[in-house]
């Protein structure tokens, strides 16, 4: 596929750093070679000379003075080898994409017959849809009637999942990367939620022209992502194995999975009646909207924090912030159920005396 259509005249004309080519030349390099390139700080002037980790299994991870030399340096602006080999190898097994046989009319199908309830869908695409444009979908749209549309109009779709790791049930629901037989999704991916927020890490995948490109960006802004957390994982994930680290992601996804259902049971005890929600299938967070009350700032900004209790009005989200929403949003990450339950009743306490 030819990609130049969807890049910016910024993003086309970005060429290569001849000083991050040099920098990743010598990281492959042997330690015979003499190098009077790169403006690499001496390794041997840092503080820091080694470091041990415990995982919560008791395993620790090492880093001695060779090692923490390499972790306190600048590396490659893609990301270190041995975690970029072994994210491929994890993004194969949970995302390889599925042979599917496209009819040979696949560029003149009639989408507005053949996606039953998406027909109005495609009316508006029709009418607002150009080759090239970005698109943003602010509803739920069913993945394959998607994968169909950016092929009709020629669009790329980007994957931003990062609570695909904190899903509920059992069966968890498919990738657009795993349907793309197109080369047209790029897929974001982080380990914020089941690793650590503070690590500030994630991946993207998507097609080499496009990936390139980022991290071509890359090159002129932050350089790379911390080498020092990249070998903090790195020696993680491969202590661990894959099994190893969905196993962890299981043990995460339980501990939310239980205050997901804490949460709900406070929402059923004293909202009920007030408000209305949704049961959330993965993530740390509920939605819900309050029946009768048609902007609910001022009771979650003023009249919750007197009865202290912090939550996120709807509007925030918006892209207009003055625009009047009935949602507000509530985390289930760090409150204990306790918590939750009193939560809930003082706030059914304050939409009483708001009605």
């Amino acid at each position: 596929m030819n990609y130049s259509r969807f890049l910016t005249a910024t993003s086309a004309a970005r060429k290569p750093s001849a000083i991050r080519i040099m920098t990743e030349t010598l990281s492959r390099a042997p330690k015979s070679v003499i190098s009077l390139a790169t403006g690499s700080p001496n390794p041997n002037t840092f503080p820091f000379k080694t470091a041990v980790i415990t995982v919560d299994n008791g395993e620790p991870i090492q880093f001695n003075e060779e090692m923490m030399k390499r972790a306190l340096q600048y590396s490659q602006s893609a990301g270190i080898p041995e975690l970029l080999s072994w994210l491929k190898q994890l993004q194969v097994k949970l995302h390889n994409p599925p042979t599917i046989n496209y009819p040979t009319n696949q560029g003149k199908m009639d989408l507005c017959v053949t996606s039953g309830s998406q027909d109005g869908l495609c009316k508006v695409f029709e009418m607002i849809i150009n080759p090239g444009d970005n698109v943003l979908l602010n509803e739920p749209v069913y993945s394959g009637t998607l994968q169909a549309l950016a092929r009709k109009y020629d669009f790329l779709i980007i994957e931003d999942d990062p609570y695909y790791f904190l899903q509920f049930n059992k069966s968890w629901a498919p990738t657009f990367l795993s349907m793309d037989v197109d080369g047209r999704v790029i897929r974001a991916d982080s380990f914020s939620k089941v690793l650590s927020s503070g690590l500030r890490l994630g991946f993207i995948t998507g097609p080499k022209p496009l990936i390139e490109r980022v991290v071509l960006h890359t090159q002129v802004s932050t350089l790379h992502p911390s080498t020092f957390t990249q070998l903090l994982v790195s020696q993680l994930l491969h202590q661990w194995g894959e099994e190893g680290f969905l196993a962890h992601v299981e043990r995460v996804t339980d501990f939310y999975r239980k205050q997901k259902d804490a949460l709900l049971a406070a929402a059923d005890k004293w909202l009920s009646g007030l408000a209305e929600w949704h049961v959330p299938t993965a993530g740390m967070f509920l939605w819900l909207k309050i029946k009768g009350i048609y902007d609910v700032k001022q009771l979650i900004e003023e009249k919750a924090i007197k009865k202290e209790i912090l939550m996120l009005p709807g509007n925030i989200f918006y892209t207009d912030t003055s625009a009047p929403s009935p949602y507000f949003r509530v985390s289930f990450s760090s409150a204990s159920p306790e918590q939750m339950d009193m939560a809930f009743q003082r706030l059914a306490q304050i939409i009483k005396e708001s009605l």
